[in-house]
């Protein structure tokens, strides 16, 4: 099932990404090359990004009708800049890949495990950002760490070299990161922050509010042939790495399948997307989630999550079902 044709004549849209072309970019890719955006009667550019906040700017702007961000960087944009023309449109990462990822041999079995510890942090990073929320729900004495400041390049190898007990970052880049190091998949530790009371949501579809007022069957079109590249990517992953690899010929096949795969498994399909689609939020989890990010962010305005989230563009339910 592809969406359907939005018109006779194909519209050109360039999609702005949050990172580099990696493993949990292949669903874009899969749509292109699978014809579900062609089928929709579009004809996409995927750029990449510089991180989480690089395509909210670009897409508040006009500059990109759509792109891939966190939602979380989202609500402080928007509340730093009310009324800018942007907002998100569809969830992807319904679990944010934020995690602490530690190593088994420096003492880090569980989140127990991390008082007393040293933790390396790149300052810019988001899972470092957000890391006050899990101290705060989990209870943890932060006065009892050591915080590292560490280089996103130097972050890993630290860890590698047992420098740091532990680190931030991405489920499904650290631990890749470990295993290209040397270090044993069992030395390895993953903290997920969703798996400890972290409401947060993570990266979605952003679109461009003007865009979308002038050309809502465009924006439905475009999550839908988006879905449907997610639905491919589960179906068969290596060939998502490979559309990866064929935009990035310096990656590594097999990594990236790896890294799709953890992304698919640990942030995309969740019990809750299993159940209800991927996509659509829940309203009580996202006024819990806002609640949190008052642990880490002041607001300037009155929060509120119709400002952030939008479904009123999203395709049918029966589109957005991609696990069984």
């Amino acid at each position: 099932m592809v969406a359907a044709p939005v018109t006779a004549q194909e519209t050109d849209m360039n999609f702005a990404l949050d990172w580099r072309f990696e493993g949990p970019s292949a669903p874009y890719f899969l749509a292109i090359d699978n014809g579900h955006f062609a089928a929709a009667g579009l004809d996409v550019s995927v750029v990449a990004g510089e991180g989480s906040l690089d395509a909210i700017p670009k897409v508040a702007s006009g500059a990109f009708p759509m792109g891939f961000a966190d939602i979380n960087s989202l609500v402080r944009f928007l509340d730093q800049n009310p009324g800018a023309p942007v907002i998100a449109a569809m969830m992807v990462y319904d679990s944010p890949p934020f995690a602490i990822v530690g190593r088994v041999s420096q003492g880090i079995s569980s989140i127990a495990d991390l008082e007393g510890s040293t933790l390396g942090a790149p300052p810019p990073d988001g899972a470092w950002a957000q890391f006050p929320i899990l101290a705060a729900v989990n209870d943890i004495d932060v006065s009892t760490m050591t915080i590292e400041p560490v280089g996103f390049p130097t972050r890993e190898p630290m860890l590698a070299e047992g420098n740091v007990d532990a680190v931030t970052g991405f489920n499904f880049s650290s631990y890749l990161s470990l295993t290209r190091l040397g270090i044993p998949e069992d030395d390895i530790t993953t903290i997920l922050y969703s798996d400890h009371g972290v409401a947060l949501y993570g990266n979605a579809v952003i679109v461009n509010t003007d865009f979308a007022a002038a050309n809502p069957e465009v924006v439905t079109a475009a999550l839908g042939a988006i879905a449907m590249g997610v639905k491919d990517a589960i179906a068969d992953p290596a060939a998502g790495a490979a559309a990866v690899i064929a935009r990035n010929p310096a990656g590594d096949v097999a990594l990236e399948t790896r890294r799709l795969q953890l992304a698919l498994d640990a942030n995309i399909v969740t019990p809750w997307v299993r159940a209800n689609g991927m996509g659509d939020i829940d309203p009580a989890r996202m006024a819990t989630a806002i609640e949190q990010l008052r642990l880490t962010y002041e607001f300037q305005n009155a929060p509120d999550a119709a400002l952030y989230f939008t479904n009123a563009y999203l395709p049918d339910a029966a589109v957005r079902m991609v696990a069984q």
